[in-house]
């Protein structure tokens, strides 16, 4: 066969059409992962035409059966059943069934043609036509012979069926698809409500929780929209906490963040301290870009559930939009809106002090700038943070934290005035029920004073008098009176009304010849502040101008254009109108935060020379410049302050010490040890005093070999806390790494001591044992014997006779002497030694008798066992007790703290054990001065 062949030239059967010979290898069979293609590889091997390969085909068989078991190239056909085949009996009955039913047929087709014409009518509910008694059937017969032989393209006998290519109806199914099929109709619109109002109230709770288990699963399916509805049709059936919160989550992926607010706001109704509302209304506010409410909600979550990762990672992103943000972000194409407003009196540009003081601005672009207390003007608030721009202000402040207050003008009132979208056109038409009340009230003055708000339903407050004939400066009360209406008026938002009272006043005041540059300076100026609260910027910075020029470097005329200057996107001149508003008072914020920002703007567009291209900014006149002094903060307020930065520091602290445990929780699942020493050495930066995570630590250290390292931190948190379990048995572990078996033995007898339940410490504790013992043997054995010389002495006890000396093979039967009075531990070890192997428990103990206890744990220093510990326990049993029961309890008392006790005591045999309770309960029986039953019993527990 040649490589380049196609199996399309050599079979007409279609099989493996396109198929080319070089695809007929194992290799090829093996890295293909088209399904289609391989079952046309296996067909053209079935066929036989390129040949018979039945490695091959089973090959390429057993590879299709991995990749899709269902594929209808597997199937086999099984041959057909003949009588040699089948049992005789299974025969028989298969063929009687099939005569049985071509009986069945052949009667059945009878009947059908003995059938009458009226009959087949009457049977197909059709009624005979009059006069015509065949065209009916006959064109009943015709459409049902057209149906018929349109429909009936299956096989009708075994010789069709034999005909039957079932590949090739197979492969057109497949190829087609279902283009006959009708149109199968798909996420039909499921209704969002469900009428309920004839069921129970047990049958609605139970409908509204399979509502709402539909609604989680197209949850889970990530079918959002499909789930917000079966989640409405089951709060429509039945308000449920659960059902709202779902509902909100749902929200929440599809963006609908003001839908997720109303839920989340719905399940807080319910239940007040949800925590899942509460988490899901942080994560709204997130997005929503209200970074301080999300804070205070995840706050209020991460006090009750520490431990929410979810909401310490959210709070940790908050935090760190709420630094990255500036209160002066960029909007353009907005006009201002000044959302409050005060009333301006006569001599309004003069600044009044705030209460309150104002945090201090940092400087942005080399400007400097200083904190001093905030400050207010009459009509328009020249301390206030310019608002509009849509959502919060000129400056695109989505979220402000600022409240601006202060003292009233000439009313009194210190009232915020929001005005509503409906005053604004009321004011645009200049049909406003408050303005014509105003003037009412105006034209039916007498003087005294009317009431404004009343029926006009202003903002001001029920019952504030307000003299609308009151004088302002040199103007005619004529003028006054229309200037006060437009302070009336824009004081209660109908801004058109008031821009028209002003500007009959300048035509009045014009008209009249006049020469009052102050009183014409305020006119334009509030004139300016109606246009600029009706978004006309170019007109206010006209009227602007007309002030200055009738009284240059006034605060609030200079403040109005640079506001209107910035919502026309003139920021050169805006950020000359703010310089010079500061340079007359430098605690305006507005003009601070305005100068920041437009900073920021101008070096984005013109780069490190921006202030090459500013125009000239004016040099204000001492005379004109308002000069105050801040007073110092309190100690009071520097304590406040000082309280509430800690209380943030230690809030952020604790936040993200719980993250970093948490990590390093994590890591340690994982076994990533090396990572998790990285997260446990963070939070000891932050939390020093955190015994936990010492011994976390100490894990890792073991786990990475580092066991030098993991006895440190075991020790550290033992100074922490003396009675930690873990710390003890880490400790050990780290021991045994270090081959200090003695330590390991000891910290293991601590934890069995607190928890006799701890296996694992058993099991180690055994395996220590083991090889402390293999560890002595080893030492012993590896020291070389000396003679020592035994001086002969007298014995005081008359019951023992004088102890020779012991041959120097070992201790034999034979008696020694024994040196009473040691003057160092290696004397007094061989005294011991000598009066073991004599076996005198009275030469023991006038040894004894004649040694301070204090000195025992230096003299017998490391060379304790357990033979020597069962001989001191008995001589002082068998002597001492009785004659002197307060050296003995001295004795006892001192002999403990020799370094290796603790693992002798577990090596004594149980002869040894039971000397040492007979002991113990001996010196209980036997009063002293020197210690008490208690005493007694805290010794013998660390005996026995």
């Amino acid at each position: 066969m040649s490589g380049d062949t196609l199996l399309s030239f050599h079979q007409p059967s279609g099989h493996s059409a396109k198929v080319p010979v070089e695809h007929l290898d194992y290799g090829f069979i093996e890295k293909c992962k088209d399904v289609k293609y391989l079952e046309k590889i296996l067909r053209a091997l079935q066929s036989g035409e390129e040949g018979i390969y039945p490695h091959l085909t089973e090959f390429c068989e057993t590879h299709l059966q991995k990749l899709d078991p269902k594929s209808r190239a597997l199937r086999k056909d099984s041959p057909v059943a003949t009588a040699a085949t089948l049992p005789k009996d299974e025969w028989s009955q298969i063929s009687d069934e099939l005569m049985e039913w071509q009986e069945v047929s052949k009667k059945a087709e009878t009947s059908l043609k003995q059938q009458t014409l009226f009959d087949y009518i009457v049977n197909e509910n059709i009624p005979p036509v009059r006069g015509s008694n065949c065209s009916v059937p006959i064109q009943a017969s015709a459409q049902r012979g057209k149906r018929r032989s349109v429909k009936h393209s299956l096989p009708q006998d075994y010789q069709e069926w034999d005909k039957f290519d079932v590949e090739k109806e197979c492969e057109r199914i497949d190829g087609d698809g279902h283009k006959n099929d009708p149109p199968v109709v798909t996420n039909a619109k499921v209704k969002s409500h469900v009428d309920a109002s004839l069921l129970t109230k047990q049958e609605k709770l139970l409908l509204a929780n399979r509502e709402r288990d539909k609604g989680n699963d197209a949850f889970r399916a990530n079918d959002y929209e499909e789930a917000v509805t079966y989640y409405s049709r089951s709060i429509s059936i039945t308000p449920t906490v659960a059902a709202y919160n779902n509902r909100a989550q749902a929200e929440i992926k599809l963006m609908h963040w003001h839908n997720a607010m109303q839920d989340c706001q719905k399940v807080l109704e319910l239940d007040a301290g949800n925590m899942k509302a509460l988490l899901r209304r942080a994560t709204v506010y997130y997005h929503m870009e209200n970074f301080q409410m999300a804070a205070e909600d995840l706050r209020i979550v991460l006090r009750e559930e520490p431990q929410n990762t979810t909401a310490v990672k959210l709070l940790s992103q908050t935090e760190d939009k709420l630094a990255e943000l500036s209160p002066d972000k960029r909007r353009k194409s907005k006009k201002i809106i000044i959302q409050e407003v005060k009333e301006e009196q006569d001599g309004g540009t003069t600044v009044k002090e705030a209460a309150h003081p104002v945090q201090p601005i940092q400087p942005v672009g080399g400007e400097h700038s200083s904190a001093v207390p905030g400050e207010r003007g009459d009509m328009g608030n020249a301390q206030k943070k310019p608002h509009g721009r849509g959502d919060g202000g000129p400056h695109g402040e989505a979220n402000s934290s600022h409240h601006w207050r202060g003292k009233g003008g000439g009313g009194g009132s210190s009232d915020k005035y929001k005005v509503s979208q409906e005053s604004k056109e009321k004011a645009a038409n200049g049909t406003s029920k408050r303005g014509s009340t105003a003037s009412v009230q105006a034209e039916q003055s007498n003087g005294k004073g009317t009431t404004a708000g009343g029926s006009g339903g202003g903002s001001a407050a029920a019952g504030e008098s307000v003299n609308l004939d009151a004088p302002c400066g040199a103007l005619p009360p004529a003028l006054a009176r229309l200037k006060n209406e437009g302070n009336l008026l824009f004081k209660n938002g109908q801004f058109a009304d008031a821009l028209e009272k002003y500007s009959l006043a300048i035509q009045g005041y014009t008209d009249s010849g006049l020469d009052s540059p102050d009183d014409l300076c305020i006119l334009y100026s509030n004139r300016a502040a109606c246009y600029l609260k009706d978004g006309n910027s170019q007109d206010c910075i006209q009227d602007c101008t007309k002030a200055l020029e009738l009284q240059p470097f006034s605060l609030k005329p200079l403040l109005r254009r640079a506001m209107a200057y910035e919502s026309l996107e003139r920021y050169r001149k805006a950020y000359v109108d703010y310089k010079t508003v500061l340079q007359i008072d430098i605690g305006v914020q507005a003009a601070h935060d305005s100068v920041n920002r437009i900073t920021r703007m101008l070096i984005e567009e013109d780069g490190a020379e921006w202030r090459e291209k500013l125009p000239d900014i004016p040099l204000v006149p001492l005379s004109a410049q308002q000069h105050r002094r801040e007073e110092p903060p309190s100690a009071e307020v520097l304590q406040a302050r000082a309280e509430k930065a800690a209380k943030d520091a230690e809030r952020r602290s604790e936040v993200r010490f719980t993250s970093l445990k948490q990590e390093g929780n994590d890591f340690v699942k994982r076994s990533q040890y090396q990572e998790a020493l990285g997260k446990y050495t963070e939070c000891l930066k932050l939390k020093p005093e955190e015994c936990a995570i010492y011994t976390n630590r100490a894990l890792c250290y073991l786990k990475l070999d580092r066991f030098a390292e993991a006895k440190q931190d075991c020790d550290a948190a033992l100074k922490l806390e003396p009675t930690n379990k873990k710390a003890f048995y880490r400790r050990a572990m780290a021991n045994k790494g270090l081959k200090d078996y003695l330590a390991c033995s000891s910290d293991l007898q601590e934890v069995l001591q607190q928890d006799p339940n701890v296996q694992e410490a058993e099991k180690e504790l055994e395996e220590v044992t083991l090889l402390l013992r293999q560890s002595l043997a080893n030492s012993s054995s590896a020291k070389p014997r000396k003679s020592v010389p035994i001086t002969e002495v007298e014995c005081s006890d008359e019951d023992e006779k004088p102890v020779a000396p012991a041959p120097q093979g070992g201790c034999g039967g034979e008696d020694v002497s024994v040196n009473l009075q040691p003057t160092n531990a290696y004397e007094f070890g061989q005294s011991l030694n000598a009066a073991r192997c004599s076996g005198s428990t009275a030469a023991c103990a006038e040894l004894l008798a004649r040694t301070a206890p204090d000195a025992l744990p230096g003299l017998l220093s490391s060379q304790l066992d357990g033979h020597t510990v069962g001989l001191m326990v008995r001589a002082l049993h068998s002597h001492l007790v009785e004659k002197n029961p307060g050296l003995v309890y001295q004795h006892l008392k001192h002999l403990h703290t020799v370094e290796r006790f603790s693992v002798v005591l577990m090596l004594l045999e149980k002869d040894e054990r039971h000397h040492l309770t007979q002991l113990f309960e001996h010196l209980s029986s036997v009063e002293s001065a020197e210690y008490t039953k208690d005493d007694i019993q805290n010794l013998a527990n660390k005996y026995i």
